[in-house]
């Protein structure tokens, strides 16, 4: 009977003990996906968006204005700074090539990169080097019978 009042109330030490041990860690790694997660989701959407408002304009001036206002607009609904870099390439080529000149003519097609660097949260940045690239992708195709414009 003595034995039995002194280990008393150890159990929920151990518990406590054990679940700050385990639960910490697991936080921390949920916290540091959905920080990844969310950036992914953003560039991906911020490609798409920008591909589109890229193809419905009548100019390439007005094309780039839509462009980069959609990349802000997308970056702002994941609450994101706008800190992500835009490169046009051929629609049959990766994010990593040469960037081209897109064109509004008709049947046209290029590919539509947005990329941006997420630092883990709670890292020092020592530690955690160039960090995590995310990257969007999205083809335009140009209608091809879109209307040429003066």
């Amino acid at each position: 009977m003595r034995m039995h009042r002194d280990d008393a109330g150890t159990a929920i030490v151990e518990f406590v003990f054990v679940a700050v041990i385990v639960l910490v860690p697991l936080v921390y790694a949920i916290v540091a996906v959905a920080d990844v997660q969310r950036s992914q989701l953003a560039v991906t959407q911020a490609a798409r968006d920008a591909g589109r408002a890229f193809a419905t304009s009548d100019s390439a001036a007005e094309a780039d204005r839509r462009a980069r206002v959609a990349i802000r607009l997308a970056m702002s609904n994941q609450n994101l700074s706008d800190d992500a870099d835009v490169r046009f390439v051929d629609a049959s080529a990766p994010c990593t090539s040469a960037a081209i000149e897109p064109r509004l003519v008709a049947g046209a097609a290029f590919a539509v990169c947005v990329t941006r660097r997420v630092e883990v949260p709670g890292v020092p940045t020592i530690l955690q080097g160039r960090g995590i690239t995310t990257v969007g992708r999205y083809v335009v195709r140009v209608d091809q019978y879109r209307a040429v414009l003066p």
